[in-house]
């Protein structure tokens, strides 16, 4: 671009007459764009055209629409006299004076670098590096600044710098390459590599022409994953901003125009290229969002390659402080006091796959929704509805069912962290959208992990798009669009090509006629596994069979539990107190938790009666333990009568619950009282079978003794006259079958676990060892010796009125004593109460009648269970002066004196 000198008249630059400002912008090698101080908004801005030299014009590119017209090239040195002012001045502060004032408006100057004249003349430096020539037309021999230019352009051309060498400069001409025939491709071939560019324009706050190095493309290019207000195109021609438009665009031009940078070019579609710009000061992507000038784009977020999460961190604290373009915003959870906005609760239930109910340490039950995510559907879902009214979303909508199970096996009983990300107000009916209540969306956590993102990355979910504006949506929504595009690339679940997965289940509940058919084989399966779909009462459940694959409705067996309120012909049945307590209770101990069930019999209805046990816990026994529950008559017949019967007494005693109001027959109370002042110990002699590092054992009853002997021989003569084909049984986990000992001879057992045909996990049910054999040494049990015709033998006990040690030594020597002193010998026992798992009794040698227990606390093997029942304090004071014997002689576990005050964790013992 050339320039005219100054008048002849011209004054050397006074300091009153000195400007200062910024370096914004370098046109070319003699004039540059100068900025002021911003205040308040964008600062006003000149152009400064250098005095009395001329440097190259820049290649310039051929207006649109006019065919004729081609593009102009660079000038020899033009665009290394641009470079050599770009790298000295941009964003420095110089100080000019204004010599000339064309009509048009052109100001022709001197510019300074520094803030005063002291400082380097930039038209000097320019000539003395070949780099512009002087306009020596006009010159006046008294003008020092002019003749010390024309003595700097002599010595330039003596050391033949710059445009003054040899070789006209036709290497300095750079070609230019204005558009790319296919963006795409030349997008992919830079493989996401950092390239060197120069920043050449910036349009908006996000968008902007770069010049790639060191091959010359000109390239507009749009930062990843955000979008700046922009400047509106009027029909009339003329540009409107949008709000921080200005702002935003001084903001890139500030930190970038002209700058030296690196850009990653991410992708490219429908010809936009996406890039993310580096500079050694930050990333403008991350500043643009944190000062509130832009906001995050999803479509592009997807491909933003320096982490998406730290610019949603970004958008956030621009959000948070409401700043710019947030000056207004209002947080979707704004109304939420903090302790409702992220929790710690326990998952309860699963309602389908992306919501669940959750207890809150206050106790109170919510409804959470996993945010911006859709579970599976079944787009002709009203269709089947109308053909089919049986129609189960959970078995019939695909993957609906894998989706469940997954949520519930990773988060039922378990406790959770919930954030809240949004609260989804309710809407009405529409013609094609059911109504919804008000929902609380939130992001649910596990051991760190993401649920939402788990079930979309295993392709069993969905996620929701939004609108660009609409905020409501998980706060870790670009990790779940990453998840579901893994799971698209790599087809899992919903995304598979392979035939979707049917689950034929067939529902028995209220199907006399089907039920009658399936029970005998449900009570020839000994115990079942099962999983708890719904619980209606205290005692009457859905349950899945997922061996079977059915499902069935299952009445708790030998108890009484007080009944809800339900629909009658006669009208609405009251409900009975304390039923939706005891509903409660059943609905948190096995809502949705793997159980097992032992079947007896079924109603008139098709209901299925049965015992449930869940890790150990009998339902029934616990609903009674709870008082919760009433002993029916028809335990009677059953192995858990006495466990049963002692935990009514107990509560009909602390009169709890449904026995508030008990009132006793004043014959019943004086046989109570006396048993309150009293032990009356019963005991009875008993085989001990088997003995557990637990130091639990199981023990055969004496007077039975002789049936399982005559049992036992004619078994087994049976089988030697009917031998099973070897390999011919397969085993199923809960069945009674015949197991070989490692004697040879036959026992009766049951399978409780199947690793393999050759691991199978068998539980001897008439001497309680356990064994692990091959399928081989297996067989079917002949019903005429199953269970029916006599009961498992072995009772499983434990110790009344002791306490285990924890620490593994200690424990192995009480085991050691006991297995030498009582197994496999004829005892007497007597229970003394009942336990969660199986009953307290203590034990008398057969000859001597001392007590094994009271002997263990007197060697001091073991610690006191000090019990708080009025009857059974006489015995309590026995064994806790024998305790007190034994820390006083300092034995076994009292070596270190009474370690249970302060060290009872670190030496593994507790109180």
């Amino acid at each position: 671009m050339a320039s005219v000198s100054a008048p002849a008249q011209a004054s050397p630059a006074s300091a009153a007459n000195l400007q200062r400002g910024i370096v914004k912008m370098v046109l070319s090698g003699c004039a540059i764009i100068v900025r002021g101080q911003p205040r308040g908004g964008p600062p006003p801005e000149r152009q400064i055209n250098l005095s009395n030299i001329r440097a190259g014009v820049l290649a310039r590119r051929a207006a649109q629409g006019q065919p004729d017209i081609k593009d102009t090239p660079d000038d020899p040195w033009a665009f290394q006299a641009r470079e050599f002012l770009r790298k000295k001045l941009i964003g420095k502060e110089v100080c000019f004076n204004v010599e000339i004032k064309t009509a048009l408006g052109r100001e022709y100057g001197m510019v300074y670098l520094g803030k005063d004249t002291t400082g380097e003349n930039i038209a000097e430096s320019l000539v003395n590096e070949g780099l512009a020539t002087v306009r020596r037309e006009g010159i006046r021999g008294n003008n020092p600044e002019q003749a010390r230019l024309c003595e700097l352009e002599d010595q330039a051309k003596a050391s033949k710098k710059g445009m003054w060498s040899e070789g006209g400069g036709t290497h300095t001409i750079r070609d230019l390459k204005y558009t790319i025939e296919n963006p795409r491709n030349f997008v992919d071939s830079l493989h996401q590599k950092p390239i060197n560019a120069i920043i050449e324009h910036v349009r908006d706050g996000s968008v902007v022409r770069a010049l790639l190095l060191p091959d010359y493309y000109l390239v507009t290019v749009m930062l990843s994953g955000i979008k700046c207000p922009t400047f509106k195109r009027e029909a009339d021609g003329t540009e409107s901003p949008e709000p921080f438009a200005a702002e935003a665009k001084f903001f890139t031009e500030s930190r970038l125009l002209q700058r030296d940078v690196q850009i990653i070019l991410e992708s490219c579609p429908n010809q936009i290229i996406l890039g993310t710009i580096l500079h050694p000061n930050g990333n403008i992507t991350e500043l643009l969002l944190k000062e509130g000038f832009a906001r995050c784009v999803d479509w592009s977020m997807a491909v933003y390659t320096q982490g998406a999460e730290k610019l949603r961190a970004a958008e956030r604290s621009a959000k948070e402080r409401k700043i710019r373009i947030w000056k207004d915003y209002v947080a979707p959870t704004a109304n939420l006091d903090q302790k409702d906005r992220q929790f710690v609760a326990k998952v309860m239930q699963v309602v389908n796959a992306d919501a669940m109910v959750v207890k809150l340490n206050s106790g109170e039950y919510k409804t959470i929704h996993l945010s911006s995510i859709r579970p599976p559907r079944n787009e002709g879902e009203e269709k089947n509805k109308d053909k089919d009214k049986r129609f189960r979303p959970l078995y019939d909508i695909p993957y609906m069912f894998e989706a469940r199970e997954f949520l519930r096996k990773k988060l039922i009983g378990k406790k959770v962290n919930v954030t809240v990300d949004y609260i989804r107000a309710a809407t009405g009916p529409g013609e094609s959208t059911p109504a919804f209540s008000e929902r609380t969306c939130a992001t649910v956590t596990i051991g760190g992990i993401n649920i939402a993102e788990a079930l979309v990355s295993k392709g069993l979910a969905t996620v929701i798009r939004y609108r660009q504006d609409d905020d409501q949506r998980s706060s870790h929504y670009d990790e779940l669009l990453a998840a579901e595009a893994r799971a698209i690339k790599n087809g899992k679940g919903l995304h598979s090509k392979k035939e979707v997965p049917i689950h034929r289940v067939a529902d028995i509940s209220g199907e006399t006629q089907k039920a009658k058919q399936f029970l005998p084989f449900l009570q020839r399966a000994g115990r079942s596994e099962a999983v708890v779909e719904h619980v209606f009462s205290g005692s009457r459940l859905k349950l899945y069979m997922p061996k079977e694959t059915c499902l069935i409705t299952f009445l708790l067996a030998g108890i009484e539990c007080p009944r809800s309120a339900r629909n009658m012909p006669g009208g609405m049945q009251v409900a009975e107190p304390f039923s939706d307590q005891a509903m409660l209770f059943t609905k948190e101990l096995v809502l949705q938790r793997e159980v097992e069930v032992e079947v007896e019999s079924m109603d008139k209805a098709g209901n299925f009666i049965g015992w449930l046990h869940i890790e150990g816990v009998n339902l029934s026994v616990a609903l009674v333990e709870n008082a919760l529950s009433k002993v029916h008559f028809t335990a009677e017949r059953s192995p858990y009568y006495k466990t049963l019967v002692s935990a009514e007494e107990q509560c009909r005693q602390r009169k709890e619950k449904i026995w508030a109001n008990y009132e006793e027959k004043p014959v019943e109370e004086v046989v109570h009282l006396s048993e309150e002042k009293e032990r009356v110990p019963n005991y009875r002699p008993v085989f001990v079978t088997e003995i557990s590092d637990n130091l639990h054992f199981y023990a055969q009853d004496v007077e039975t003794g002789a049936q399982l002997e005559t049992l036992m021989e004619t078994m087994r003569a049976e089988i030697a006259a009917h031998p099973s084909v070897e390999g011919s049984y397969s085993a199923r986990r809960g069945d009674y079958c015949l197991a070989k000992f490692a004697d040879g001879e036959w026992y009766r057992a049951r399978v409780e676990k199947v690793e393999s045909p050759a691991k199978v996990h068998v539980f001897y049910i008439d001497y309680g060892n356990r064994e692990v054999v091959p399928s081989t040494r297996l067989a079917a049990m002949p019903p005429a010796f199953g269970t029916r015709t006599l009961p498992a033998q072995a009772t499983e006990y434990t110790f009344a009125f002791i306490q285990v040690p924890l620490d593994e030594d200690a424990r192995a020597d009480v085991v050691d004593c006991i297995v030498r002193d009582i197994q496999n010998t004829q005892c007497m026992m007597n229970i003394e109460y009942s336990g969660a798992s199986c009953p307290h009794v203590s034990i008398q040698f057969g000859d001597t009648k001392e007590d094994v227990g009271l002997g263990l606390v007197k060697e001091g093997l073991v610690m006191v269970d000090v019990r708080k029942e009025k009857h059974l304090q006489k015995i309590v004071t026995e064994y806790l002066n024998s305790q007190e014997s034994a820390k006083s002689a300092r034995l076994n576990i009292w070596r270190y004196g009474d370690f249970r005050a302060d060290d009872a964790d670190e030496f593994g013992y507790r109180r």
